[in-house]
């Protein structure tokens, strides 16, 4: 059969066996405007509201842009990725995924240009950065990971009241390669006068001490509350979630210190990414929102109500951090 569009010329053939590009395109017009059917003619013609070109231009929107996502292996990010793959088709993006072992892994990957964008921890964001000595771009982040916050805590019958005053005493700390409970704390020590290895009793940090059955940063506040260390460091975040879910009392800890706000997480591209792109991939985060599914899966596994448009600050001091410690 034989379609042509009246105003514009188009024509299109299909046999039995199917049709060519001009018929996709010719259904397309006949799908969104008025047409009229010539009773004693096989030329079914329509009546055309806009040109080729506004057509084309609708064709051109539709597109779709494959974008490679990289992330550390993790039960959680399963969940997370499938919605964020889901979600980001509906914003012309077609995701791919891969999870690596570590993100160690996932910086080389990064650096190897085998992914386009990385959910990067704060250090491997650090460590990216180092590496290709050009500065990324951020292209979002979570709501919770701006202007993050550690906290020196101690028990609330305890004399303590300043950092200083923990000096000859035992403070626990996350592990060695967590940013706000472990590298940060050390380096936020070490800035306020205080040489952890040798003006305090103990510094253990998570992965040094035995019997560990609680994740690290509640290992450390379950250790202050039970009076075996002094003080501890944990996140302003780890506070309140226990607090939300009923497992610390809010008179049972006091807070002695608080750091400046810095930033944390980040979904980071590559430099030269295309700026368009760039602006489509930040819009397509900061669209998620829980009354979506797929967008409730993303933000329920990463613990935040939204996602927001990206910063290159707030890394400054855990870069200092980690130079100072040897890990970049």
């Amino acid at each position: 059969m034989l379609y042509r569009h009246g105003n514009t010329g188009i024509i299109g053939t299909q046999g039995a066996g199917g049709g060519g590009a001009a018929l996709l395109l010719w259904r397309l017009v006949a799908s969104i405007v008025p047409w009229r059917l010539e009773a004693n003619s096989a030329t079914i013609e329509y009546k055309a509201l806009s040109t080729v070109g506004t057509i084309c231009t609708m064709l051109r929107q539709q597109e779709v842009t494959m974008v490679r996502l990289g992330g550390a292996a993790s039960p959680a990010y399963i969940s997370v990725f499938r919605g964020l793959q889901t979600h980001f088709r509906r914003h012309g993006i077609a995701l791919d995924w891969v999870l690596y072992a570590d993100y160690d892994a996932l910086v080389e990957a990064f650096v190897k240009r085998e992914i386009d964008l990385a959910w990067n921890a704060p250090l491997a964001y650090v460590k990216i950065k180092r590496r290709l000595q050009d500065p990324c771009q951020v292209v979002a982040m979570r709501d919770v990971d701006v202007n993050f916050t550690t906290h020196f805590i101690t028990h609330a019958s305890s004399g303590i009241t300043t950092v200083q005053d923990l000096k000859g005493k035992r403070v626990a700390l996350g592990s060695r390669g967590s940013m706000q409970a472990g590298l940060l704390p050390y380096y936020f020590l070490q800035q306020l006068g205080l040489n952890p290895a040798h003006d305090l009793a103990v510094c253990s940090f998570y992965d040094e001490r035995q019997g560990n059955m609680s994740p690290e940063e509640r290992d450390v506040v379950e250790r202050v509350c039970r009076q075996e260390y002094d003080a501890g460091a944990v996140s302003k975040r780890t506070i309140e979630a226990l607090q939300a879910e009923g497992a610390l009392a809010p008179d049972s800890l006091r807070i002695i210190w608080s750091s400046p706000g810095y930033s944390h997480c980040c979904f980071t591209a590559h430099s030269d990414m295309d700026p368009a792109l760039v602006q489509k991939i930040t819009q397509a985060f900061v669209a998620i929102t829980a009354s979506d599914p797929a967008g409730k899966a993303v933000l329920d596994g990463e613990a935040c109500k939204a996602f927001v448009p990206g910063i290159t600050t707030g890394w400054e001091s855990l870069e200092k951090a980690a130079e100072q410690a040897g890990m970049l």
